[in-house]
């Protein structure tokens, strides 16, 4: 879903009038000649080594991904979740005090000064050749994304997350440990503009065909970082920043466990 966009200074709560996307697929916006990566909009992703000799690092068999399509300024905070719960501390990438292994990760953000929502491709269109390879390789995946109260028929100022996607263990795995840090967690299933499960969405495009997608409310994310703005999210992260993270690796872990590989 779109976001407020990122001015830089503190982001207000914005109309929940979602403009269409500005370009079909992440192909098209890189072909606009009128941006520039690493100036309008980056991508940073890693793909770790499914083994590692050094046995003081947590690398090994890579199983989830963790992807955020729209971050920067397009809705706002996924990128610094994106990172911490792939395993690595946003404001200096150093591993994040919670235990357990690092996962793939891939983002897509925007860097403009304002008006980032224009340059928000829907997940279902989401062709970018790394976010694809990294989800195709992968047998799980969570995708991070930004919505307002109102676009999931809650109070104005209602902190939450809406889990959707098309694997029900993930998604069963979530909402019991969401709720469990005491967050907000809700089943998205009745809510089709924020539940996730077509098949083409990037965060579905498995080697199992089904991952998770997390939309989480923008109070919930504005409560998660001291100084909201694009400058110093990665260095104010607060409790529920850590709760919500620490919450989502152990969903993680608990269904990794299942999925052992030969």
């Amino acid at each position: 879903m779109t976001d407020v966009a990122d001015t830089g200074s503190q982001v207000p709560e914005a109309s929940a009038t979602v403009a269409a996307d500005g370009y079909p697929s992440n192909t098209a916006l890189y072909a606009d000649t009128s941006l520039t990566e690493g100036v309008d909009y980056s991508r940073r992703y890693r793909r770790h080594p499914w083994f590692d000799d050094d046995l003081t690092q947590r690398y090994a068999v890579q199983r989830t991904a963790i992807l955020a399509p729209h971050g920067g300024g397009i809705e706002t905070g996924t990128s610094e979740l994106c990172l911490a719960i792939a395993g690595y501390h946003p404001a200096d990438l150093a591993p994040t005090p919670t235990a357990g292994p690092f996962h793939d990760y891939w983002m897509f953000e925007g860097l403009l000064s304002s008006g980032n929502t224009r340059l928000h491709v829907t997940s279902t269109n989401c062709d970018d050749t790394v976010a694809r390879a990294i989800a195709g390789g992968s047998l799980n995946a969570i995708g991070l994304h930004g919505c307002k109260p109102e676009q999931a028929d809650l109070p104005a100022g209602t902190q939450a997350v809406l889990v959707g996607g098309r694997s029900t263990a993930l998604k069963s795995h979530l909402l019991t440990r969401l709720t469990a840090a005491g967050l907000q967690a809700i089943d998205a299933n009745s809510l089709p503009d924020l539940n996730g499960d077509e098949p083409t969405n990037i965060a579905n495009r498995t080697l199992l065909a089904a991952g998770a997608q997390l939309e989480l409310t923008t109070p919930l994310r504005q409560a998660m970082f001291g100084t909201n703005t694009r400058e110093d999210r990665k260095n104010t992260t607060l409790p529920v920043f850590w709760s919500f993270t620490t919450a989502t690796r152990a969903a993680i872990a608990d269904l990794e466990a299942t999925q052992p590989f030969p």
